[in-house]
C-alpha cells in the first residue's frame, strides 16, 4: 500500500506536513536514490533520505501520539536552532528517540502562554489547518481608549494584508485606567493576527498570553518555561477533533492520580535548572549542592517535620562555632580552640587580641591601668 511522502514523514515524526512539503519543494529529500517530487508515493520499506541521512519511516501501528503542554514565556523563538543563538522552546523539551516534537502553531517571541507539541505530524497539520475551525483563546491588555465602535469592528470583521480577520468572542475582564484586559477567541492561527486586529482600530497590545486551544486549557499551576505530558484521554479528545483514529498507548500512568502533581514539581525544578533561568541573588544552601533535589528525597519525619537540622562547624550553609564565652567579663585562662574553616593567624575578635594581665613589680604597675583594683598606696595588684 502507497502513501504520500509527506504524510508518511510527518507520521514518522520528521516534521509536520507543511515543514516536509517545504524540504520536498527545496530538493533535500530523495526516495529510492532519486529527488523526490511533491505529491509522491511511496512503500513502506522505500529507502528515503533528508539531506543525505537516512531517515526511519514507521507505520501507523507502530507509532505512539504523545502530546506535551507547555508554558512559553516571553523571549524564546518557536524554532529549532537559532542564528543568533537565542533561546527556544524546543532547548526545554524532553529528548526523545526515534522520534522529534512537533510544535502545533507558533507564538511569537513577545507573546506567552499555552503551546502544544505532539510526536504526530499528522495530528499537527490538522490541527493547524485553518478548516478545522479550532478556537484559540487569548488574554490581552490593551493599550488605549477602547469604545464599543471598536469592539464592534473587531467582532464584525477587519480586511487585513493577508485577508479579512474577526474576533469570534470578546470579554472585557478589567484593568486600570487606559490599561483594559480582555480575552478574545480566534478559529485561526496566522501571523500575529491578535496584535494586527487591535493595531487597526489605533490600539497597542502591551500583554498576550494564550490561554486555550480547543478546549485544552493552560494547566493551573504550570510555571513559564515548565511542561507537561498530557494523558491518554485528554490526547484522544484532540484526535476527535480533527477526525484520526483513537490512540491505544500512552506514556502517562492513567492509574496513578497523582501522575500530574508530580509532573508539575519536575517542571518547576527543570526551569530552575535550566540555562536560561534567571539566577538567584544570593544562592541558598540548598541551591548551591552538586545534587539535584529529588521528590522522593523530600519526606519530612514526623519529628523534623522536613527542616534541615543545624550542625555546629563549618557545614555548608551553617556558621562556624562560636569560641566560648567569657566569664563575669574575664577572658578564659585557657583560650579555647580556633574553629575550622578559618584561616591560620586571622584573630577571632578584640577579646581575642587582649593579653592576659600577668604580675608586675610594683614599681612599673599605674594606678588607672585597665584590669587592676586600686589601693589606698595608689598601687594596684594583679587581678585573678
Amino acid at each position: 500500500m502507497t502513501e504520500k511522502l509527506q504524510k508518511v514523514l510527518a507520521r514518522s515524526g520528521h516534521g509536520s506536513r507543511r515543514e516536509i512539503e517545504q524540504m520536498i519543494a527545496e530538493g533535500r529529500i530523495r526516495v529510492n536514490g532519486h529527488v523526490a517530487q511533491l505529491g509522491e508515493r511511496v512503500e513502506g520499506d522505500a529507502d528515503v533520505r533528508i539531506d543525505g541521512h537516512k531517515v526511519v519511516v514507521k507505520d501507523e501501528d507502530s507509532m505512539v501520539c504523545r502530546v506535551l503542554m507547555y508554558h512559553k514565556p516571553e523571549g524564546e523563538l518557536v524554532t529549532r536552532k537559532d542564528p543568533e543563538g537565542r533561546p527556544t522552546v524546543y532547548d526545554r523539551l524532553p529528548k526523545l528517540n526515534g522520534a522529534r516534537w512537533i510544535a502545533v502553531g507558533r507564538l511569537d517571541v513577545n507573546t506567552s502562554g499555552l503551546l502544544l507539541f505532539t510526536t504526530d505530524g499528522e495530528l499537527a497539520n490538522r490541527m493547524m489547518h485553518p478548516s478545522r475551525e479550532l478556537e484559540r483563546e487569548y488574554a490581552v491588555r490593551v493599550f488605549g481608549e477602547v469604545s464599543p465602535h471598536h469592539l464592534h469592528n473587531l467582532r464584525g470583521g477587519i480586511k487585513l494584508e493577508d485577508g479579512p480577520a474577526r474576533f469570534k468572542k470578546i470579554v472585557p475582564s478589567g484593568g486600570e485606567g487606559i490599561n483594559q484586559w480582555y480575552h478574545v477567541t480566534l478559529t485561526e492561527g496566522r501571523n500575529r493576527e491578535v496584535r494586527r486586529l487591535w493595531e487597526s482600530q489605533g490600539m497597542q497590545v502591551s500583554r498576550l498570553i494564550r490561554v486555550r486551544y480547543g478546549d485544552v486549557m493552560l494547566e493551573k499551576g504550570l510555571v513559564q518555561g515548565a511542561w507537561i505530558e498530557l494523558p491518554l484521554d485528554r490526547v484522544n479528545y484532540l484526535r476527535r477533533l480533527v477526525d484520526l483514529p483513537k490512540e491505544e498507548q500512552t506514556f502517562v500512568n492513567p492509574v496513578d492520580k497523582k501522575d500530574s502533581q508530580r509532573q508539575l514539581q519536575r517542571g518547576r525544578r527543570a526551569v530552575r535548572r535550566s540555562k536560561h533561568s534567571r539566577p538567584s541573588a544570593k544562592p541558598t544552601a540548598r541551591s548551591a549542592t552538586a545534587r539535584p533535589i529529588i521528590e522522593d528525597d523530600v519526606k519530612p519525619s514526623a519529628r523534623g517535620a522536613g527542616r534541615p537540622t543545624r550542625k555546629s562547624g563549618s557545614a555548608a550553609g551553617h556558621s562556624p562555632a562560636r569560641p566560648a564565652a567569657r566569664a563575669n567579663g574575664k577572658p578564659s585562662a585557657k583560650p579555647t580552640a580556633r574553629p575550622t574553616g578559618k584561616p591560620a593567624g586571622k584573630p577571632e575578635s578584640r577579646s581575642a587580641q587582649r593579653p592576659e594581665p600577668t604580675a608586675q613589680p610594683k614599681g612599673n604597675q599605674k594606678a588607672g591601668f585597665k584590669g587592676k583594683k586600686k589601693t589606698r598606696s595608689g598601687h594596684g595588684n594583679s587581678s585573678s
